[in-house]
Formats: C-alpha cells, sequence, structure tokens
C-alpha cells in the first residue's frame, strides 16, 4: 500500500479509535466497539471506495485522450485532402505559391468544421521538379493543434496536443517538341534486305562494260540523265526506276514508313500520357543548288528539306512524311544538276546538324505553367557517312561530334538538354568496292561509336540490313518520352 493511501486510511479510522477510548463502561456501545475495529470483513468496501476517485478520474482522462484521437483522423483527414489539393492537374499547371494556398485553403476548411480543436497551426509546403521523363509535384502538409479535455481540466490540464502530417505526389509527362532529322542522301538508295540487295546485282549484272553498272550495283540511284552513265537498263531507266519496277524495298522507304509509324505513335502516346507532343520533320542530303559553269561554281546552302512544320496534328505530319523523296542527282559523274558540279559530295552531315539547332527553340521544362514551353528532342537517322565539298575538295568522312555537343548543351532553366536520339543506319562493308576501300574502309568500324557518343545516354539504336528500322525508331521514342501517368 501506498504511503498515501496509508494515510488516509488511517485519518479514517481515527474516529473510532477515540470512540473506543470515551465509550462509558458497561455500555452496549463499549461492548461492540471491540469487535466492530477488529472485524476486517468491510475493507474491501471501504477500499473501493477510496479507489473509486483515481478510478473515475483514469476514466475520464481514457475518454479525453479517445477524443483527441478521434479529433487527430480528424485533423489528418484535413490534411490529406490538402495536399491532394495541391497536386492536381489543375496545380501542376500554377506556381508553387498558388499551389501552396489552394491546399491552405483546403485544410482550413475542412478543419474548421471539426469542434474542440483550437490553437491550429498549419504549414504547407509544394515543390515542382522536372526531369526528362516526368514533372513531378510534391506537396507537404504539417499542422499542429489543441484538442479541448473534460475530465483533465480537474487537474490544470484543459487540453492535450495533437499534430500529423501528410504528403501528395503528382507525375505528369512533359510536353516535348519532336523533331526529325532524316539521311535522304543517294546512300539511302540501298536494298532494304539481303533478298532486295542480291536481286538489284542480279539484275545490273549483265551492264555494258563501259557503264556505271559494270558488274552489278547495289544501289537504286536515282539520276535525270541516266542515259550518260550507260546503265543498260530497260527503257534506258535508271536504277531507281529499275527497283521500282522490280518491286523491291529500299531504305529510303522503310525510313519513310518508320516516321509515319512515329507520328502515329506520338499521337497515341500523348493521349495515354494527357500531354501535348508535336513533330516536325526534316530530311538533308546536298548543301549545293544549280548556279552556273558546268564542273563548279555550286551556289550552297541549308541542306534542310522542311517535310512538314512543327504541328500537334501527327495525321498532318504522317501524311507529310509520306512524301519523303530521295536526292535525284544528274549522273554519276558528279554533276548534281546540269550546270553544278559538287562531285557526289551530297550528305553534308555537320551542316545538317548546324541548321536543325537554328531551328530547334531553347528547350523549356515541359510543363503547362504559363510561360514555360515543351521539352525538345532531336531524332537524328543517318548511316554516319559525312560526303560534302570543303572549301573545294571533297570530303569523306566521320561526322563532327562537337555539333553534337552544341545542341545537347542548350539547356533550359531547370537545367533540362536539348536531347539527341540516334538510328544508326549500318554503313554496309563494300570490300569489293574501289571507292569503299579506299575511301570508308579506313573508318569504317567507327561510325557506330562516334554516332553513340552524339546521342544522349540510353537514346541510340542501330539497324542493319533485314532489320526493322520502324521498330527501332517507335523504340527510340519510348525511351524519350519513358514518363509514367498521373499517380496520386
Amino acid at each position: 500500500m501506498s504511503p498515501r493511501l496509508g494515510s488516509i486510511l488511517h485519518g479514517f479510522c481515527a474516529p473510532l479509535r477515540w470512540a473506543r477510548r470515551n465509550a462509558p463502561r458497561g455500555s452496549k456501545i463499549a461492548a461492540l466497539l471491540p469487535r466492530f475495529t477488529a472485524d476486517r470483513r468491510a475493507n474491501v468496501a471501504i477500499t473501493f471506495a477510496l479507489v473509486l476517485v483515481p478510478i473515475t478520474f483514469a476514466a475520464g482522462m481514457g475518454v479525453d485522450y479517445t477524443t483527441a484521437a478521434r479529433r487527430q483522423t480528424m485533423m489528418d483527414a484535413a490534411a490529406d485532402a490538402a495536399a491532394l489539393a495541391a497536386v492536381t492537374p489543375a496545380m501542376l499547371s500554377e506556381t508553387e505559391a498558388e499551389a501552396q494556398t489552394a491546399a491552405e485553403n483546403m485544410f482550413n476548411a475542412q478543419a474548421s468544421t471539426i469542434s474542440g480543436v483550437s490553437s491550429i497551426s498549419l504549414t504547407a509546403t509544394v515543390t515542382q521538379t522536372t526531369s526528362n521523363k516526368s514533372v513531378t509535384q510534391t506537396a507537404v502538409i504539417t499542422y499542429t493543434a489543441q484538442s479541448a479535455t473534460a475530465f483533465a481540466g480537474v487537474i490544470g490540464q484543459k487540453y492535450i496536443k495533437i499534430a500529423g502530417s501528410s504528403t501528395a505526389t503528382a507525375s505528369t509527362a512533359p510536353n516535348i517538341n519532336f523533331y526529325v532529322l532524316a539521311d535522304s542522301s543517294p546512300s539511302m538508295a540501298i536494298p532494304a534486305t539481303t533478298t532486295g540487295i542480291n536481286a538489284m546485282m542480279t539484275a545490273t549484272a549483265g551492264s555494258p562494260v563501259s557503264g556505271t553498272n559494270e558488274g552489278g550495283c547495289a544501289f537504286a540511284c536515282h539520276e535525270s540523265d541516266p542515259a550518260y552513265d550507260n546503265l543498260g537498263n530497260p527503257n534506258g531507266e535508271d536504277n531507281y526506276t529499275l527497283a521500282r519496277n522490280l518491286g523491291i524495298t529500299l531504305r529510303i522507304d522503310n525510313l519513310t514508313t518508320a516516321i509515319e509509324n512515329l507520328a502515329s505513335t506520338a499521337s497515341t502516346t500523348a493521349t495515354s500520357n494527357k500531354a501535348t507532343y508535336e513533330l516536325a520533320i526534316y530530311t538533308f542530303d546536298t548543301n549545293a543548288s544549280q548556279s552556273s559553269g558546268k564542273g563548279g561554281g555550286c551556289t550552297y546552302g541549308s541542306p534542310l528539306n522542311t517535310i512538314a512544320g512543327l504541328t500537334s496534328n501527327m495525321t498532318t505530319a504522317q501524311n507529310d512524311a509520306s512524301n519523303i523523296t530521295m536526292l535525284e542527282v544528274y549522273n554519276n559523274s558528279g554533276l548534281l544538276t546540269s550546270t553544278c558540279n559538287d562531285s557526289d559530295g551530297d550528305t553534308d552531315i555537320d551542316d545538317a546538324l548546324t541548321g536543325i539547332n537554328s531551328i530547334m527553340p531553347t528547350p523549356g521544362n515541359g510543363t503547362t505553367k504559363s510561360g514555360d514551353s515543351p521539352q525538345e528532342v532531336l531524332f537524328f537517322v543517318t548511316d554516319g557517312v559525312e560526303d560534302y565539298m570543303n572549301d573545294g575538295t571533297r570530303q569523306i568522312s566521320l561526322l563532327n561530334t562537337a555539333n553534337c555537343t552544341t545542341i545537347k548543351n542548350r539547356v533550359s532553366s531547370n537545367g533540362l538538354p536539348i536531347r539527341i536520339a540516334v538510328l544508326y543506319l549500318d554503313y554496309l562493308p563494300l570490300p569489293s568496292n574501289a571507292f569503299y576501300t579506299a575511301n570508308v574502309e579506313p573508318f569504317q568500324p567507327n561510325i557506330g561509336t562516334t554516332l553513340q557518343s552524339c546521342a544522349s545516354p540510353g537514346l541510340y539504336q542501330e539497324v542493319t540490313t533485314d532489320q526493322d528500322i520502324s521498330t527501332a525508331l517507335n523504340t527510340l521514342f519510348i525511351n524519350a518520352v519513358n514518363s509514367a501517368h498521373l499517380t496520386q
């Protein structure tokens, strides 16, 4: 027994002891008191009466704490609602301050309906981060408050402190502009399959010894003056027309189909991700144009051909992609036109990259905030071999990756760069071709690694003969988007 309870019991028995000492001798009281004070059978009732007060007080305190817990649950629900209010799709397009205000208003509106709660202190923090994969908004709500008591006030505890927090995060796909830069130079006239290559070789195997097709030619070169080359084809047609008549699919055909499918995939993915995607399509070949004076004197400009301007209408982009054509040269003597000789230097990759860089705007963060703009992605499709006139001399080499670096160094306000997705269409070794062995073979093994260094991390694909260009391009697109749907 505690000293305090012993003291209470001792005080309770003091009157009985006094009565026993002072009762008249021989009286009934004097006879009964010794028996009463010696009988301990009433101790349970006495003890219960004494502990009833603290038991009652403890039960009351339990009610107070249960009430406080219930009120905290209601306050937690208000915090949850506030956090979610700050990460709705609408709030993703507003500033962090506006989203924070929305959270505070939601919390205050719900907390005001909870009775018995006072001294509410609220802290709402909203932050938005952007990456190449997503736009993510996070809201953190914390609060403290006091729950009024009914019983604990007897001992001066009028309130019980309660506190809680809630965090909500929403991620959505960023808005992106996609630019396609595709090679349309004569090297794209190679058949897309081994069967097609063999068919072209067979069809041209009996060509005149004095002609360009001597011994057979796999390339479906597109010429406006094929008679000059003495090809030996039926009706004097060029190899491009011959391939068409034979029903042979060329790389330029597969490339066109791949870009058409890319537009369709972009449309479907934009709807699924609730994002805005826009697509622009450019091809490149030569940067020379007709001038005067056969044998030189060409005028040089941008090698870019605009197929489709930037548009969110993917049906329009898809239709425009079907109009992609391969460069037509005058003949195989190096004439681009009847009055312009560029020595067959028809693939100016460096100028093409410089040109597309001037077209693409500074990237944004891809959010829907006022003043922000979409992120930027460049799809670069090529066989990776430079072939152009450099100060009057034909240059055949690897591309200059410094041009890729210049593009990737352009960043948004949040540091998000323009990304480059590279699809390498293998430049096939031609060991029996004297031009190839003299000009391309020395660096051919390095074409792929050079293009991979041009690409942004994770955005490189390589396709060789008989492989599907469309699947590879779509894979690059998915990797570039790679964004989760809205989650809360």
